[in-house]
C-alpha cells in the first residue's frame, strides 16, 4: 500500500501471516478509500502516528462500530519501529484505526496490538509527521476524547489543529 501523505510517500508492506484479520481489514479500507483525505490526528514524537478516523462524519459513523476480531492465538509479530497495528479500546473493538510505531514499543504487543505490516519506504516521511498537538488532536480512544472527530470530521481538525499532516490518497499496490 502506498499512503501519499502531505509531508510525502510512505509504502506499507503487509504481511498477512502476521495478523490476517488486520491485513484484511487495512486492505478493505484502502479499496474503499476510507484513509483518502484523512489526518494524522494523533502523532507522539518517537512513540507513534496514528490515523483512521474518515474526514466525513457520515463515513466514519458507518465504519466505527464495524469492528473486527482480535487475531487469534495473538499477536506473532512485535510492535517493532516501522511497523503498523490497529487501534482499539478493548477485546474485540479493532475498526479502522491504525498506527505506525515510530520506536520499538514492545509493551503493546503484551496488550494485543498485533502488527499487520511495516514501513518499508518512507519512514523519514513518518518520522517529520507534525507532533506538536501530541495526544490533544485525538487522543483517548478509551476515555471517548474522540467523539468530535467523528461528529464534525476533518471540519473539526483543520478548525483546532490546522497544521496536522494528511493522508491525501492511499493506493493498494500490486
Amino acid at each position: 500500500m502506498q499512503l501519499q501523505t502531505s509531508k510525502g510517500a510512505m509504502v506499507i508492506e503487509v504481511d498477512r501471516s502476521w495478523a490476517p484479520r488486520a491485513a484484511d481489514r487495512f486492505r478493505e479500507l484502502v479499496a474503499a478509500k476510507y484513509c483518502d483525505d484523512t489526518r494524522f490526528f494523533r502523532v507522539v514524537a518517537g512513540r507513534w502516528a496514528q490515523f483512521g478516523i474518515s474526514g466525513d462524519p457520515a463515513v466514519a459513523g458507518a465504519w466505527r462500530h464495524a469492528t473486527i476480531a482480535d487475531e487469534d492465538p495473538g499477536p506473532r509479530q512485535s510492535n517493532l519501529r516501522g511497523t503498523v497495528a490497529f487501534a482499539f479500546a478493548e477485546p474485540g473493538g479493532r475498526s479502522t484505526q491504525v498506527f505506525i510505531n515510530l520506536a520499538d514499543n514492545l509493551r503493546l504487543d503484551a496488550m494485543g496490538f498485533a502488527p499487520f505490516g511495516r514501513v518499508v519506504k518512507g519512514m523519514d516521511v513518518a518520522d517529520a509527521l507534525n507532533s506538536e498537538y501530541g495526544e490533544s488532536s485525538g487522543g483517548g480512544i478509551r476515555a471517548g476524547h474522540q467523539d468530535a472527530i467523528y461528529e464534525k470530521g476533518n471540519a473539526w481538525l483543520d478548525e483546532n489543529f490546522p497544521r496536522l499532516d494528511r493522508i491525501v490518497r492511499a493506493v493498494l499496490e500490486p
